[in-house]
């Protein structure tokens, strides 16, 4: 298997297994970086940070799931230097309640940091719960929470539910 050859640092194999997540890496990061180019940057980071640190991975299977929490990462520590430059990432919530339309990245943008991850892991990249929790490192039964609440919070931002 391609993932058993990358983790001994088989370059070849390794830049198959990277080339097999590539779209997966990007469109995580644009998902959160809002911009191509840092988007793919973070896909570079995180090429750089798994070549160093394949070896760590205890079973091929996780390798996809290993690779997206790289990059959570990457794209955590891109934000927050972008932030400390002054450069806004995130609209803040009330500037979204003021747009006409509201895109769905705006309306994410609402939602505390653990809710957006499960959103877009589910939604975005169409993971399972139990996949969202390997990733997350919390139990399953957390990620089903975290997307209740998130889904609730959305419905009422966007008019369609009560809040109770």
């Amino acid at each position: 298997m391609i993932y058993q050859r990358a983790m001994k640092k088989e370059e070849v194999a390794f830049l198959a297994a990277m080339q097999e997540c590539e779209a997966l890496l990007y469109h995580t990061a644009l998902g959160y970086l809002k911009n191509e180019h840092d988007a793919i940057e973070a896909v570079q980071e995180v090429t750089y940070r798994a070549y160093h640190k394949i070896h760590t991975v205890k079973d091929p299977a996780y390798i996809k799931t290993w690779l997206v929490r790289i990059m959570l990462n990457v794209c955590y520590d891109m934000v927050k230097q972008q932030k400390r430059q002054g450069h806004e990432i995130y609209k803040e919530p009330n500037t979204v309640l003021n747009e006409h339309p509201i895109q769905i990245e705006e309306v994410l943008a609402t939602l505390p940091k653990e809710h957006q991850e499960i959103v877009h892991l589910k939604y975005f990249h169409s993971l399972k719960n139990a996949e969202i929790a390997r990733i997350q490192q919390i139990p399953e039964g957390t990620v089903k929470s975290r997307l209740h609440k998130a889904l609730l919070k959305l419905r009422i931002f966007m008019g369609e539910g009560e809040e109770s």
